[in-house]
């Protein structure tokens, strides 16, 4: 593996998308990930389908688009953690790397010796980095999490979604699951918060971070509108709280964002869209004014949006130099040249479907440049390999390890 992260080895004991999302991260900046499996049935979210893959000739294989998203990169070895020769390996393998990654309940593997503490005491240096539902400490910290819940609990739904006085309105998730992956975010930042700690005084730590943590986190300004003035924001739709006219407008043929950041972006848009007296008008001439009379200026703007095409809009705008788009199927995302010349779309050979498309990490480097080389792993496609180059163990010992159910 190549990137920044190439001198570090991480074991990544997580399932479904937040602990896995962060160990891709890791794995994406060059870092070697060996993923836990259960045998048989591995991550839970590779039964998250349909839609599976398709092999090469259009037949439907037996790995989930979702297991997917958050695996590319790693290899994937198969341990039953419950038989205590599954626990021995896991030790194994946790006394030769830098970091573990593990979302389990609170408690859970500390009742298998696999917990920090554990950890630490054959591997002083390691970055134990815990991905929970709602941490390790508080009154809630046995309480299982998902990104559902907490995006309802950490207060995100109250503000999504159209008005509640509109049709459709009232509280809505985000359309992807988008607290599972901030939270798995956080953890990749901690861990290499970590790495550089570790640098240079040799210490390794626990991390704990959690999903209700990062959505409370994720409430930024509208948290800040809250302490600000003691009343909790309400959705507004695609409209914004703090900034008018950033939202969206239906178009002769569509619809299209406007995202007037300042005065002077207001100014650029009412001169090309014919309408410099509302730029002029006391009402509407700071963002402060706008925001405060937003009805009337977005009723007035609706008319006025009407007139044109998404794309002679777009035309308009983009010449005037104000921020603009269109609003993208996903399909139409994958053919925007701009995500097709940063490289958002790769292809992997693939052991099962013969290849796979992806989408590639949004980071780059100019030094260590992410090199995207391999695709999600079957289950257990790796185990072998392992336990052979990694624990050093024959044959002999790996037919018995079979036998008995521990891999």
């Amino acid at each position: 593996m190549s990137g920044p992260l190439s001198h570090i080895k991480v074991l990544d004991l997580s399932r479904v998308l937040a602990g896995p999302w962060a160990a891709q991260n890791l794995a994406d900046l060059g870092a070697e990930v060996i993923k836990v499996e259960r045998p048989i049935k591995g991550d839970d979210s590779r039964a998250f389908a349909p839609p599976f893959l398709k092999d090469e000739q259009g037949n439907t294989t037996k790995e989930s688009a979702y297991y997917c998203a958050a695996n590319r990169g790693k290899k994937s070895i198969t341990v039953n953690l419950s038989h205590p020769d599954g626990q021995k390996l896991v030790l194994e393998l946790a006394r030769g790397v830098d970091v573990i990654v593990e979302n389990y309940k609170v408690g859970d593997l500390a009742r298998y010796g696999l917990g920090y503490e554990d950890i630490k005491a054959i591997n002083p240096g390691i970055i134990y980095c815990s991905v929970t539902g709602f941490g390790q400490t508080g009154p809630y910290k046995d309480r299982p999490g998902y990104d559902f819940m907490a995006q309802g609990m950490g207060g995100l739904m109250s503000i999504t979604g159209e008005r509640e006085d509109l049709p459709g309105g009232g509280p809505q998730r985000v359309g992807v699951p988008i607290i599972d992956m901030s939270t798995g975010m956080y953890a990749s930042v901690a861990i290499c918060a970590a790495i550089a700690h570790r640098a240079v005084t040799g210490q390794g730590q626990w991390i704990d971070v959690s999903l209700l943590d990062s959505c409370v986190a994720l409430l930024a300004n509208q948290a800040m509108n809250y302490f600000a003035t003691g009343e909790s924001p309400s959705s507004l739709g695609n409209a914004h709280p703090n900034i008018v006219p950033y939202q969206t407008f239906k178009t002769a043929d569509g619809a299209i964002i406007l995202a007037c950041g300042n005065d002077n972006l207001f100014k650029k848009f009412c001169e090309i869209a014919d309408c410099t007296h509302l730029a002029e008008d006391p009402q509407y001439s700071t963002n402060a004014v706008r925001v405060r009379n937003r009805e009337e200026l977005t009723r007035l703007l609706n008319l006025i949006f009407l007139k044109h095409t998404t794309k002679e809009w777009v035309k308009l705008l983009d010449d005037a130099g104000v921020a603009n788009g269109p609003i993208n199927k996903i399909e139409e995302v994958f053919r925007e040249p701009q995500v097709q010349a940063r490289g958002m779309q790769i292809e992997l050979p693939h052991s099962v479907a013969g290849k796979v498309t992806l989408v590639g990490s949004p980071m780059k480097f100019s030094e260590t440049p992410i090199k995207h080389e391999m695709p999600p792993p079957a289950l257990g496609q790796h185990t072998d390999e392992i336990l052979t180059q990694f624990l050093m163990k024959s044959k002999s010992e790996i037919d018995k390890l079979k036998s008995e159910g521990v891999v």
